[in-house]
């Protein structure tokens, strides 16, 4: 988690920067004059606390598409860190190559063994490249299938972390089949008779989301979104432009309450005060919780009554009228 000294700081955390940037300040003067500034250190702290409190309260929907891009937010491997133990990463889809937007392994949950997948993401320049910033190939959905068939041969549950602006656009992509792969994923997840639990814990963007997606349980994030497009290019499609980015997030409905609204998904995750990016503990925590709590309900289900529950509960999804001639 970073420290005060190399946090990030989106827009509307401004305030919040400025009172840390304080802060900072007196811990230095403190040790240098060697004065005792504590108490009015402690003050500051706590309205560092309370304006973290305050800020996701009147968050507007492009804002928690900010968040949910957030640079400090923790990702997919660092939310296996925190919860599990005895990570074993499985690489390549024995096809073409090894995805490194997309990872997965077994690892051990409070005592049961669980195949994690997920997309991840790079802290920076350089893991942003090898991770292509998220978006897998179709190789990369094809290694998630391949993990899933084996969680499955095993009998053990399947958890992903969804979190990808998109499934890779490239030429290259397509030629090697991306909607197809992406078809096949959630046509496999549908059949699996393993539990399936789903969580965004960031961007949830378009068939690139819904490629490991499919499960059981489908839950988000506080502070994140999941819909068929994201709001620039949305706004770029509609608009001609990126500037009505803002109106698009609000329209296409994508953030977690509006989703559950909806009946797209099962739940909403907490997060700490002001985003996860402020306690990955705690967010791992909250995360964690609830993927148990869904294990213990699953596995009190048949397989087979799971798997029509799991095709029942995504065919129903959507809106429509039927008109009589």
């Amino acid at each position: 988690m970073p420290t005060d000294k190399n946090r990030q700081y989106i827009d509307f955390e401004q305030p919040i920067k400025s009172l840390i940037e304080e802060i900072m300040d007196l811990e230095e003067k403190a040790q240098k004059s060697q004065v005792d500034y504590s108490d009015v250190i402690n003050g500051l702290r706590d309205q560092v606390n309370a304006k973290r409190q305050d800020l996701t309260k009147t968050l507007t929907p492009w804002q928690k598409v900010q968040l949910s891009r957030h640079p400090d937010r923790p990702y997919t491997l660092k939310y296996i860190e925190k919860m599990t133990t005895d990570f074993v990463e499985l690489f390549g889809d024995r096809n073409v190559k090894d995805d490194k937007a997309m990872v997965g392994g077994f690892a051990d949950l409070d005592g049961q063994t669980v195949m994690f997948i997920g997309q991840q993401k790079g802290s920076n320049t350089r893991l942003r490249q090898l991770r292509n910033f998220g978006m897998a190939n179709p190789e990369g959905y094809r290694k998630a299938l391949r993990l899933m068939k084996l969680a499955e041969k095993f009998n053990k549950p399947v958890v992903t972390l969804i979190d990808t602006p998109g499934a890779f656009p490239g030429l290259e992509a397509e030629e090697r089949g991306q909607g197809e792969a992406i078809a096949r994923n959630i046509y496999e997840m549908m059949r699996l008779k393993v539990p399936v639990i789903c969580v965004i814990i960031g961007e949830g963007a378009s068939g690139g989301a819904l490629g490991i997606g499919a499960g059981d349980r489908v839950y988000m994030m506080e502070n994140t979104w999941y819909t068929v497009i994201s709001p620039e290019s949305c706004s770029s499609i509609l608009w001609r432009s990126w500037d009505k980015k803002e109106v698009a997030a609000d329209q296409l409905k994508l953030t977690a309450d509006r989703m559950l609204e909806f009946g797209i998904i099962d739940g909403i995750i907490p997060e700490p005060a002001g985003g996860a990016h402020w306690d990955y503990a705690e967010a791992a925590t909250l995360v964690k919780t609830t993927i148990l709590q869904s294990l213990k309900e699953l596995a009190a289900i048949d397989p087979q009554k799971r798997i029509e529950q799991r095709v029942e509960k995504f065919g129903k999804m959507g809106f429509w009228e039927e008109f009589q001639k």
